[in-house]
């Protein structure tokens, strides 16, 4: 779209270069790649007053981003203001005026007609940016948007100035490319690498604040919550709703996934029996675990389909010396002494837990992950192992990664079926009890890796080794899939890959293969964007997804990068 120069804000047309040129804001154009400040204001002004009617799809896109960079730019300067206002006062009452500072936030208020608590987090999330140059900086340039900047402002609290430098450092370079939950996911565990004592702490204080919520929403309902508590009794607890709701749905019971949960925890809280639901007569059987592969209950399965625990072996530059803690001892089953609130049951139903082999063995702290839950501590990691090894289905796989962190090669060890234990009597790692000695892995555990086979994924080429000729993926080809990406393979979406479809990216009905190289986890709802019109998938090597929209945009996803 040429915009005519009477269109124009003053002074936007000398940006543009030749008028007559086609411009503005399609991919690589000039209000594409330029950063916030007067001149895309002017550009964009200008855009708007000859019309966004007249804008191609492609160049609606460029017009968003750029509006989104002009909003950052504009929170950045509201921020650096408040908190220019904020140290103004508190040098003042240094000074010797003694109150200041107390009323800032009543002051910005007023000025901007906000409530307290909104000017209150105004001003917190300006003084935290003054010990964050880098992500104030990012914020001013339109990299990242505000949002994002207070997930790192508020993922860094608790940490020293050069902890919190150390964290910004390490996550402020991929922050562009993340939505607000990969980018909390990735500040959780930089911030438990960094400092685990000052990130136990946190929860342990967090903890101790547990507590039932209940208000109203906006539609006329309402709702409950439990906040602040511990991870492995809510994985637990929501376990146990899902089996409960799945068993009434094989009763018969009307309803979708979700509002079946519903009324089970209603049910559950109110006092009454779960059969209650069901009409008089009617009785729901056990409660069973869910199948990974979502086949109905008592259907056949091989337990490797999706996994419910891996140990990650950490590269050798990820290694850490610092010794663990809490006196747990893999594979016993046991839970670390955490006081009330960790309950001594099993996990069961599908929980992908992801584990680096160090901390496992209670070597080093660094954190592991739940696939839909995000980052665990290094307590927390062992204690819901030990919670899922209380399940005679648990399966104990072993991933190894590359330097970025990426899956290359992946093995399981079965279970036995039918038999209660911890590992190293249902087929996962022995105890480790001598695993301290000089900082190498206890001979047992050691054998117990060098003992399970070891699958290299494919990567910059496919040989096609486990290609099968059938639609439907086998179950092993199926584990691998979802160990490349932990979750939906379309750009920020977080949805665990066990709950997803397997996606042929050229349809099998067209040729293509039911291979490494054209298969990845979709979503429903992302399985069905790849079929809309306009929509374009294509896998460049296996792994290496490039998305193209209507628009004509493309963006490019590549495998899970597994905690370091």
């Amino acid at each position: 779209m040429t915009i005519p120069a009477a269109a124009m804000a003053p002074g936007a047309e000398a940006l543009l270069g030749d008028p007559g040129r086609e411009h503005g804001f399609e991919a690589g154009g000039a209000g594409d790649r330029m950063p916030p400040g007067p001149d895309l204001a002017f550009l964009a002004a200008g855009t708007n007053a000859v019309g966004l009617g007249r804008c191609s799809d492609d160049e609606l896109i460029g017009v968003m981003r750029a509006a989104r960079r002009l909003a950052s730019w504009s929170a950045a300067l509201e921020l650096a203001s408040a908190g220019e206002l904020t140290s103004r006062r508190l040098e003042q009452q240094a000074a010797g005026d003694a109150h200041a500072a107390e009323h800032v936030d009543s002051e910005i208020a007023v000025a901007l007609t906000l409530t307290m608590w909104s000017a209150g987090r105004l001003m917190d999330l300006s003084m935290a940016l003054q010990r964050l140059p880098g992500t104030a900086r990012a914020l001013a340039a339109g990299a990242i948007d505000l949002p994002r900047a207070a997930v790192i402002a508020n993922e860094v609290t608790g940490l020293s100035d050069d902890q919190a430098a150390a964290v910004e450092q390490h996550i402020l370079a991929r922050a562009p490319g993340q939505t607000t939950g990969q980018l909390r996911a990735a500040a959780r565990r930089a911030v438990i690498a960094a400092d685990p004592g000052a990130a136990r702490t946190r929860r342990e204080q967090a903890e101790r604040e547990a507590r039932v919520e209940r208000w109203d929403e906006q539609a006329g309902t309402a709702a409950l919550a439990g906040r602040d508590l511990p991870p492995a009794g809510v994985l637990a607890a929501d376990q146990h709703l899902s089996a409960l709701a799945r068993s009434l749905k094989v009763a018969g019971l009307a309803g979708t996934a979700g509002q079946l949960r519903a009324r089970v925890f209603l049910a559950l809280l109110s006092g009454q029996p779960v059969n209650s639901l069901l009409p008089p007569g009617e009785e729901a059987p056990p409660a069973a675990p869910e199948d990974p592969r979502g086949l109905a209950p008592g259907t056949t399965r091989d337990p490797r389909d999706t996994p419910s625990g891996t140990a990650r072996d950490t590269p050798p530059e990820a290694a850490c010396s610092q010794a663990g803690h809490g006196g747990w001892a893999p594979g016993t089953g046991r839970l670390p002494d955490r006081g009330p609130g960790w309950p001594d049951m099993p996990v069961a139903g599908t929980v992908n837990l992801t584990v680096p082999l160090r901390t496992w063995m209670g070597l080093c702290d660094l954190p592991g992950e739940v696939a839909g839950l995000g980052p665990l501590g290094a307590d927390d990691a062992r204690a819901l192992a030990g919670a899922m090894a209380a399940h005679p289905q648990t399966t104990w796989c072993l991933t190894v990664t590359g330097g970025k962190g990426q899956a290359v090669a992946h093995g399981c060890a079965r279970p036995a079926r039918g038999r209660r234990g911890p590992p190293g009597k249902g087929g996962g790692p022995p105890a480790g009890g001598g695993a301290r000695d000089a900082g190498h892995p206890a001979p047992a555990i050691a054998a117990w890796v060098a003992g399970i086979p070891v699958q290299w994924l494919e990567s910059a080429g496919c040989r096609h080794l486990r290609e099968s000729a059938a639609h439907r993926p086998p179950p092993s080809l199926q584990h691998l899939i979802r160990v490349r990406h932990q979750a939906c393979a379309f750009p920020g979406c977080r949805r665990p890959a066990g709950r997803c479809d397997l996606d042929h990216t050229t349809p099998h009905h067209q040729g293509g293969r039911t291979c490494e190289c054209n298969l990845a986890p979709l979503c429903r709802r992302h399985h069905e964007a790849k079929q809309a019109p306009g929509w374009h998938l294509a896998q460049l090597r296996p792994g290496v997804l490039v998305w193209e929209a209507p628009s004509g945009r493309t963006r490019t996803l590549t495998s899970t990068e597994y905690p370091a």
